[in-house]
């Protein structure tokens, strides 16, 4: 497993960079403590550091890194209130089912109980949120550990955690492996022709898809459309599995639950088999379905984890990966839809929702006021069709959730905050997205608020993105979603307000390097947004402001209720 090369005094950080090294990892981004031996050993073993300003957005950064490349994301920082400040990462990486590796320092074993300086509990903290967490006491087992945190990440799909307390960088000597530590997923897998879930399928005559955050990187064949042909099935996707479909197909139908586009809601009403390819069956997802689901009708889950299946659902689940899964389907399937009627409508949805948005785009095309979808119309014209959008989940920038204003079609990719929402996680991990896709320009969709938050590393993502880094910052004057719920309560709170309407026309703080562009009415909105690809595709980091009006909200004046918007219907069969 190893051999017996001595490192310096900081050897247990020299030996983690070596095992990172080993297993592909070239990236880590945070924030180390100040004895400087992880930035040292990085250094030497040629891994990038990313300095990160604030922890939090370092694991945000490291999360969009692992969404968007489907491997570990890393990120390093001190010990004590450094771990509690990524404690909100951990959260978000989690929810996401994103492969990340938290290394922190420790105190050392010495001094623990004595009142040492920033000592802490860490993996009390940490456990909760994260898949495996170890502390390193003794040096033979640094190597394992680290071998075991990258295995549980890379194929659980969540974060883990290990802290080198302060006591292994004084070893004299530490092994250092010899080799990578190899392990395999085997890409096909057999499914029994008699199996419950093939019956399901081969039974259902108005059958849906629903393509979950599981299926990224699981679709490199088109395979699920494939299948959607084949059953004559109508495709939806959740808010995270979005790219993994591509969305200009003829059977896909939007996003599901919340953000179910009205002209599809039909469909969930007649359907009688859901397949659920990834997805953990969050309340975003299956908000407003029929009671019918999961009940009458069956809801066929497939998932990687055990715990991922959502057992309120009644139907049957197949525990394997989603795309080997499909890929066995379609050899065991009917070559032709059961029902081919149900194909027909299914395909006139998506039909009947291009057209709607052709209308609703030369409707607001009369107005004189500008609009957030014009402004996503605006970025679909100008930017390269292969770009990514991140998002954030606020009163505004929602509307990039509403297919098809933005549609993942032509190479277009996706990448969006959990069911946590962690508010900021768009502006920060966008840098991580950029860094894992560095051929492909990276829009950060955000509103004020959030952006506010990432603000700290503006100068990260200037110093290390390369440029093709766009922030579209929509500004309200704050927290726009927050305002709109106390605007609507029949009682006044106070003279409390969320938002600060003399900077809806504010800019990003000026830094060095960052090319600002403010976007001031309706008329200059494509010159605007053409100069802003233009600095980006040149090489610069961009945040481009656009003052908007609460009123132009996704939901309007359903918005109430607090967490979710009071949809008119709600639970209705």
């Amino acid at each position: 497993m190893s051999n017996e090369t001595t490192t310096s005094a900081a050897a247990a950080w020299s030996v983690a960079a070596s095992v990172l090294t080993a297993s592909g990892v070239r990236t880590v981004f945070g924030l180390p403590g100040d004895d400087m031996y992880a930035l040292e050993a990085a250094h030497e073993a040629g891994i990038r550091f990313v300095l990160c300003r604030d922890q939090r957005n370092a694991v945000f950064m490291a999360t969009g890194w692992a969404i968007q490349s489907g491997e570990v994301g890393v990120a390093v920082v001190g010990k004590g209130p450094a771990v509690t400040n990524t404690v909100t990462g951990l959260l978000e990486s989690a929810a996401s089912a994103a492969p990340v590796l938290l290394l922190s320092g420790g105190t050392g074993a010495q001094h623990r109980g004595s009142g040492a300086f920033q000592e802490l509990d860490q993996l009390a903290v940490v456990a909760p949120l994260v898949k495996y967490a170890a502390r390193v006491d003794h040096p033979d087992r640094l190597v394992p550990t680290l071998r075991r945190a990258l295995l549980v990440a890379r194929h659980e799909r969540g974060p883990v955690y290990v802290e080198i307390p302060e006591h292994l960088l004084c070893e004299a000597s530490l092994a250092v492996p010899a080799a990578p530590d190899v392990s395999e997923l085997p890409s096909e897998i057999v499914t029994r022709g008699d199996s419950a879930v093939l019956e399901t399928l081969r039974a259902a005559r108005r059958p849906v898809l629903l393509v979950g955050g599981g299926m990224r990187h699981e679709n490199g064949g088109r395979d699920v459309e494939r299948l959607a042909e084949r059953l004559g099935a109508a495709v939806f996707s959740t808010a995270s599995g979005r790219g993994s479909v591509d969305e200009a197909s003829p059977y896909f139908c939007g996003l599901a639950g919340l953000y179910t586009p009205e002209q599809a809601a039909r469909l969930w009403q007649e359907t009688d088999c859901v397949v659920a390819l990834g997805s953990r069956l969050e309340e975003t997802a299956t908000f407003q379905w029929p009671d019918t689901i999961g009940r009458d009708v069956p809801v066929v889950q497939v998932n990687v984890a055990a715990a991922d299946f959502a057992t309120t659902f009644q139907g049957p689940k197949a525990l394997a990966p989603a795309g080997a899964t499909v890929r066995s389907w379609l050899g065991q399937l009917p070559a032709e839809p059961a029902d081919p009627e149900w194909t027909a409508t299914v395909r006139s949805v998506h039909t009947e929702l291009h057209a709607a948005h052709q209308e609703l785009l030369d409707g607001l095309a009369r107005s004189e006021d500008l609009h957030i979808a014009e402004v996503l119309r605006a970025l679909d014209a100008e930017l390269p069709a292969d770009r990514i959008l991140v998002q954030e989940n606020g009163l505004q920038d929602m509307w990039s959730y509403k297919y098809p204003l933005y549609a993942c079609a032509s190479g277009a990719g996706s990448v969006v905050p959990s069911e946590q929402t962690s508010l900021g996680f768009g502006a920060a991990a966008a840098l991580g997205v950029r860094l894992a896709a560095p051929e492909r320009p990276v829009v950060a969709f955000v509103g004020d608020g959030a952006f506010a938050m990432a603000a700290a590393d503006l100068p990260t993502a200037v110093k290390n993105s390369g440029g093709g880094l766009l922030y579209v910052v929509l500004r309200n004057g704050g927290y726009g979603w927050l305002q709109v719920q106390l605007d609507q309560r029949e009682n006044p709170v106070g003279d409390h307000a969320f938002v600060d309407p003399e900077s809806v026309r504010a800019q990003a703080p000026q830094i060095p390097g960052l090319h600002q562009v403010t976007v001031w009415d309706k008329e200059s909105l494509a010159a605007d947004v053409a100069q802003a690809w233009q600095k980006c595709a040149a090489g610069e980091v961009v945040v481009l402001n656009v003052p908007v009006r609460l009123s132009d909200a996704m939901f309007g004046a359903d918005v109430a209720g607090g967490d979710f918007p009071q949809l008119a219907g709600a639970g209705d069969e």
